[in-house]
């Protein structure tokens, strides 16, 4: 048997929307045994990009977990209501690593810079604008910063 001479490539990314998620306060549960529960209300927001355009329907929230003093685990869902009126139900998991004392800051509300914090996701879509059944075919990935108001997601197809 030969071994090959090359590696696979890694595949190359498509960007196709950063998304401007607007948030309210946090809803604190409280320490539970998965961790510090809260869920912070979505409000609304802008999607933008080269592929995919529109608003984010406020009704939605981010499911977080802070399981240590420098991990949270994150899962949100939403909707997208794209420029031609489609709805694409969102359903976005990651995580978001950083020092302590910048976690800290973040569930206080406070501002941290985005190159101290590690935010990444695997945006999952479902819709039933056969246009974008694609959504459903394919593998994505996002970056995020967290900002006091808001969160930027930067949303990436696997190519």
């Amino acid at each position: 048997m030969t071994t090959p001479s090359t590696s696979p490539t890694p595949p190359p990314l498509e960007h196709i929307a950063t998304l401007h998620v607007q948030v309210g306060p946090p809803q604190e549960v409280g320490d539970t045994p998965q961790g510090r529960r809260r869920v912070i209300p979505i409000t609304g927001g802008i999607v933008a990009g080269p592929v995919l355009n529109g608003i984010i329907l406020p009704g939605g929230a981010d499911f977080q977990s802070i399981r240590t003093a420098t991990y949270t685990d994150i899962h949100a869902r939403y909707v997208i209501e794209t420029a031609e009126g489609h709805r694409v139900y969102v359903e976005n998991t990651g995580i978001r690593t950083g020092s302590a004392e910048d976690i800290a800051k973040l569930a206080r509300g406070e501002r941290v810079d985005p190159s101290r914090i590690y935010f990444r996701s695997y945006p999952r879509f479902e819709t039933a604008a056969p246009e974008l059944a694609w959504l459903h075919d394919q593998i994505f990935i996002g970056t995020g910063a967290r900002f006091p108001d808001h969160v930027e997601l930067c949303f990436y197809r696997v190519c």
